[in-house]
Formats: C-alpha cells, sequence, structure tokens
C-alpha cells in the first residue's frame, strides 16, 4: 500500500496529479482512494490531496494523516505536513520554490526535485507537477508512467493529445532525478 499526500498553491496541478494516479492505479487493476482539499480560493490558495493506492481490492479509508510520501510543491505545504510523514517515508519536494535545504528528518528519504527548472527547461512551465509525479513513480513503484501515459489519453481532451509527449519526457526526466 502506498499513502501520499500531495501539496501546493491551486493552480500547480496538484490535484491533476492526484487524478491521474488515482485513474492509472484503476488502470492496473489496484485499490484506489483520491481525496481532494481546497484552500478558500481555488487557483493561488492551498490544494492538497491524498491518494491511497493498493495491491487489495478495496481502500478503507481515504483519510491519510501520516503518509508514506509527501510531495511538496510549495514552502507551506512542506511546513504544514513534513512532520507527518511515517518512518521509512520518502519527501519529494519542488527545490524550484524552496529554496532552503530541508533538514533531515528521522528515518525519511528527502529528495530535492527543481520541478519548475525542468518544466521550462522542456519549454512548457506548467509541467512541473508531472516532473514531481514521475519523482514518485520511480521512488514507490505504486503505478507505471505508462499508466499514468495512458491516463492522459483518457482525461485530457483531444485537442490537447499533443500535450501528451511533453508530459511523458517531465515524467521521465523528474524519474531519473531520483534514480
Amino acid at each position: 500500500m502506498q499513502e501520499v499526500i500531495m501539496a501546493g498553491f491551486g493552480g500547480q496541478g496538484v490535484m491533476s496529479m492526484g487524478q491521474l494516479l488515482t485513474y492509472a492505479g484503476m488502470l492496473e487493476s489496484k485499490g484506489v482512494a483520491w481525496m481532494p482539499s481546497y484552500g478558500p480560493e481555488m487557483r493561488g490558495g492551498t490544494a492538497n490531496c491524498t491518494v491511497v493506492i493498493t495491491d487489495e481490492e478495496q481502500v478503507g479509508s481515504p483519510i491519510v494523516s501520516n503518509p508514506d510520501t509527501l510531495i511538496a510543491m510549495n514552502y507551506p505545504s512542506l511546513v504544514k505536513f513534513k512532520d507527518s510523514i511515517k518512518a521509512g517515508g520518502v519527501l519529494l519536494y519542488n527545490s524550484s520554490l524552496i529554496e532552503e535545504e530541508v533538514e533531515s528528518i528521522d528515518d525519511v528519504d528527502i529528495y530535492p526535485i527543481p520541478a519548475n527548472e525542468i518544466a521550462n527547461e522542456l519549454g512548457e512551465s506548467r509541467i512541473a507537477n508531472m516532473v514531481m509525479l514521475g519523482a514518485f513513480i520511480e521512488k514507490t513503484h505504486a503505478v507505471s508512467i505508462d499508466s499514468v501515459l495512458e491516463s492522459l489519453k483518457k482525461v485530457l481532451p483531444e485537442k490537447r493529445h499533443n500535450l501528451i509527449p511533453v508530459n511523458e519526457k517531465a515524467l521521465r526526466k523528474g524519474a531519473e532525478m531520483v534514480k
């Protein structure tokens, strides 16, 4: 089982990350649950979601208070959730927006990922979330990148399918960051 909290500002693609991960889990016939949580404003306010993925048929609860993994897209999200990560867990944080080096957390593997810089290098600033998702997939193997790409084909409107190749590059670049 993998329990993850993804958090950031509205507009950073946190909900999209969670939905794609959940959809990919469904494609792989895993038990999944996704629960969004929004701050007072949608775009620019705080947003987080929890995703639970398991090889079991059902998920007991979508509520995650002690995640195996935290994906923090910004500093306020890091501060809010970092102390809740389970021992033996993983912290992936967007070092493009979190400039301070994160101090060691007992028994947690920490990975700074320059997601915004990578997205800009790929020519599409809006795919920093996909860089982070790629790092998560490589670190946890909760689902495959291929399942996420298949999910993109189903989630994106057909007129946006031209964005799938750059999203794939972002996923794979994120995966490289934690190898």
